[in-house]
């Protein structure tokens, strides 16, 4: 591995044992056995640098998970699949809980740092296009506006639950309710978003 890797290697590390908050960039530098200036050779600062490894985390934990489940199921209806996707949330949730907690973590806190928002805000567009192509894989017959669609919401959806989950993990709603609601919002409102 390079410093770059080992950074993140190291990041992970210290994060899953002490937390966000209390993640030291001298910490970090040295469980990943490099010097501490290359934190900002390579990321720019710790903030940077923790919001990459929490993404890359999440992203091959939750993101796999998902992308399988969506692969499983991608014969079913697309409804069938989407409900099947959200039962089996509580469970990917679980797997990742501590990436999950560090990850709202450092939500808040890279609120205040303006480049380290910029690079969660980066990893979340590339988040949301993984879905995208995870579901054209899957689903080829979709056009290009409804894969766009169909992603942001269950973008937003894992955000939102994964926030739920850790708070109230008997409160999430079942993968059956949520189709519900969107087949109930699609029969009665019509394809199109009013105004459009």
């Amino acid at each position: 591995m390079g410093n770059r890797e080992d950074l993140l290697a190291g990041a992970r590390q210290v994060i899953l044992e002490r937390g966000v908050a209390k993640a030291t960039a001298r910490d970090i530098a040295t469980a990943a056995g490099v010097s501490l200036a290359a934190i900002g050779y390579h990321f720019g600062s710790k903030d940077e640098l923790i919001s990459a490894a929490l993404t890359e985390s999440l992203g091959s934990g939750i993101g796999d998970a998902m992308e399988a489940v969506v692969d499983e199921t991608a014969a079913l209806p697309l409804v069938d699949g989407f409900a099947a996707l959200f039962d089996r949330m509580p469970e990917i949730f679980a797997a990742n809980r501590e990436a999950l907690v560090a990850s709202f973590e450092n939500s808040v806190m890279v609120w205040r740092d303006e480049a380290a928002s910029r690079t969660l805000a980066g990893a979340m567009n590339e988040a949301h296009l993984g879905i995208v192509d995870v579901l054209r894989s899957a689903r080829p017959e979709l056009s290009a506006e409804d894969l766009d669609a169909i992603a942001k919401l269950e973008f937003v959806l894992v955000q939102s639950l994964g926030l739920l989950w850790i708070i109230s993990p008997e409160s999430l709603p079942t993968g059956a309710e949520l189709a519900r609601a969107v087949t109930a919002i699609a029969g009665n409102g019509g394809t199109s978003a009013p105004g459009r």
